[in-house]
């Protein structure tokens, strides 16, 4: 262990504005919205306001296959949130979420409108609503939501956890990257087990749990997240790779991936889409 000095913590915990890392400034003890900002609207029944972080991609990788699929109440029109410009904390934002967390789904196609936040949410609600990725079988059904709120419960061990003290904290810690990347190894060991015997998660067909579940896992594995992957050892979880692979070759992952994307090669980015010309 390193030699650092012990922490006590103090009798009531109170907030140190701008404490370091990347993402300080996104970061407070408080909800609500912090300015006036209306957000825009486009032409489509469903309106997404959302960055392409990995929560992000599950909704636009889902909306594009229900594209593929011939849904054409699955047009959408994707804006763009600036997180690093606290555009989450706007009025029009929080009026839709107030946890102030990409992504967030607006359907203008119900009465009243449905808001609907917390990207596994979205994924369900999306699914019910045009009545494709998830199962109706009882059993498969109930295997698909386990997977998919095994996800929801996962990923802040990875993105949070491991992600924030092994490439974002402004100080590297033994314990907490350790402890962190236990947790990682043991999620993607009882991924590798269960794809031992199975194409997808749940078996033969792909669905809602496949999307969220790629999303964080299937990019940690495939494109380096956080920059990881040789520290992770992630090429060793071989039945983990091949399942990402077959999902990150579907043509509508492909373009779900790029949606309100501001980084990386400029060919991959589309900032925000409102028309399926928008994905070239």
């Amino acid at each position: 262990m390193l030699d650092t000095p012990a922490y006590t913590p103090p009798k009531v915990w109170k907030w140190i504005n701008e404490n370091g890392g990347t993402w300080s400034k996104i970061n407070r003890p408080t909800a609500g919205a912090t300015h006036e900002q209306e957000l825009p609207v486009g032409k489509h029944p469903l309106q997404l306001y959302s960055l392409a972080t990995p929560n992000g991609v599950k909704v636009t990788v889902l909306l594009e296959e229900l594209l593929a699929l011939g849904k054409p109440g699955a047009e959408y029109d994707a804006f763009l949130i600036k997180i690093g410009d606290s555009e989450q904390f706007g009025s029009g934002f929080v009026a839709l979420n107030p946890n102030s967390k990409i992504p967030v789904l607006l359907d203008r196609s119900t009465t009243p409108e449905s808001r609907v936040f917390e990207s596994g949410a979205i994924l369900l609600y999306l699914a019910e609503k045009f009545d494709a990725f998830l199962p109706h079988e009882p059993s498969a059904h109930a295997e698909c939501l386990s997977w998919l709120f095994w996800q929801m419960g996962s990923a802040p061990y990875l993105g949070g956890g491991f992600g924030h003290f092994y490439a974002y904290a402004p100080e590297k810690f033994e314990y907490p990257i350790d402890r962190y990347t236990m947790e990682v190894k043991r999620q993607l060991d009882v991924l590798d087990q269960n794809l031992a015997e199975r194409r997808y998660l749940c078996g033969d067909e792909y669905n809602i749990a496949d999307i969220a579940t790629y999303a964080w896992y299937g990019n940690l594995v495939l494109n380096n997240a956080y920059e990881a992957a040789e520290f992770l050892d992630a090429a060793s979880y071989k039945n983990v790779v091949r399942w990402a692979t077959e999902i990150e070759q579907r043509p509508a992952v492909s373009r779900g991936r790029r949606v309100n994307k501001t980084w990386g090669k400029e060919e991959l980015r589309v900032a925000e889409r409102h028309d399926a010309s928008d994905i070239s």
